[in-house]
Formats: C-alpha cells, structure tokens, sequence
C-alpha cells in the first residue's frame, strides 16, 4: 500500500518538483498551496506524513503544525528558508519530527521522509519484545502506543522513537550524538538543543514518570527504574 505524502508549499516550482521526486519514488502526493488548504486536506484525507513550509499566507506552518498536533501523531518535516536554530526549535517544540532548510536538494528531502516512514511503519521487533513496561509505564511497539499509569498518552513519532530506544538501552548512559544519529542519522546537522527540546517534551507528556529519564551531565540521557 502505498503511502501518501501531503506537501504544504506555496512556491509552486518547488512544490511541484518536489511532487515530482515523491511520484517517481512510488508515493502518492497531495499538494496544500497554504495553511488553511493544509488543514481542510488533512481533516479529509488519511495522510501518512506532512511536508510543511514555514513561511505561508492564510496560516503560517508553525500554526498548522500546532493544529495537526491537537489531533494527530502523523511525522511532520518542517521547511524553513532561514537557518535561524530558533526557528527550528520552535518547530520542535510545537511537534515537528524534522526539519530541512531552503535551499535543499528534493533527493536530501526525499531520504528524510523515507526514514521517518521506514521507522514507523517498521515491524521488525529486537529480541521479539513487543511491549516495553516499567513501573506504570507501558509502550506498545505494534500500535506506537503508549500509557502512563493506565492512561494513553500522545507521543510525537521523534518522542516514541526516544523513549523506546532509552527504554531498550536501559540503565545505560546514551550521548546526545548517539541519539541524534539514531533518531535522523548521520547526515543530521542538529546540535544538542534540538535533543534537548524532544526530552523536554518528552517528559512533560510522561508526567509522574518523566524522573526515569535522566539526564547525565555531560555524557547524555539514562532510563532508570524506579523503586
């Protein structure tokens, strides 16, 4: 089955050849000239990732991204024509998964997607363990689901992938390179505010059991058990 890509985008050369390198790849594609085209789209059709440009009329790319959050975990790449890293924080904190920065090559975009989608759509389970659970804390790898104290809690697709690597490589200590390396691969020009952003997040949502993600000054983040 093939996946559907929605690219928000109001310059119509790059959404267009952007279109085209998604077709060619096998993907089907939808197009959003602007914010508010972008969420009508969304709310009508099932979409399996999110192009997002910044820099948008009727409704900028941080505002949609925020609404899509309201009520999706869909893996959002954010487009931005500055490289202003405030910027791209922000994207973070709002629920990006990604982020590319204009000028970019449509192969470069085109590589990210398919990781963000190979890694969430992937079946493959190390050493068989479906379910991860530590004290109240339950992760389901088969429906990317997860529930803290019994309650579903709404992870981003950048969050899950944290918090289960954390809890697979548990009471080790995992750099912030690593996990950059892990989460977007080498190629990723990050820096340690963007991890920062995602634990931040991540803990918030965890609630009571945010204290299992420790950080380890200078070294990285732990999992811990509690108890």
């Amino acid at each position: 089955m093939k996946e559907t890509i929605m690219i928000v985008e109001d310059e119509d050369i790059l959404r267009e050849i952007s279109k085209d390198y998604f077709l060619d790849a096998g993907y089907k594609v939808l197009e959003a000239r602007n914010g508010k085209e972008a969420l009508t789209l969304f709310k009508s059709v099932t979409i399996d990732l999110v192009i997002l440009d910044i820099m948008m009329p009727e409704l900028d790319g941080w505002s949609v991204c925020k609404k899509i959050r309201e009520k999706s975990v869909v893996p959002i790449i954010m487009l931005t024509a500055r490289s202003d890293e405030e910027d791209t924080l922000l994207g973070f904190e709002l629920g990006a998964d990604d982020y590319v920065t204009k000028p970019y090559s449509p192969r470069v975009l085109l590589a990210r997607a398919k990781r963000l989608l190979a890694s969430q759509f992937s079946q493959s389970l190390s050493e068989n363990q479906e379910i991860l659970t530590s004290n109240h804390l339950e992760v389901d790898l088969r429906s990317h689901s997860v529930k803290v104290d019994g309650q579903a809690t709404s992870l981003t697709h950048t969050e899950f992938e944290i918090l289960t690597y954390l809890m697979k490589n548990k009471n080790i200590v995992v750099s912030r390179e690593r996990l950059i390396v892990k989460i977007w691969g080498y190629e990723y020009a990050g820096d340690d505010r963007t991890i920062n952003t995602h634990i931040r997040n991540l803990r918030h949502k965890l609630g009571e059991r945010a204290n299992q993600i420790k950080t380890v000054v200078r070294a990285g983040y732990k999992f811990e058990e509690l108890e």
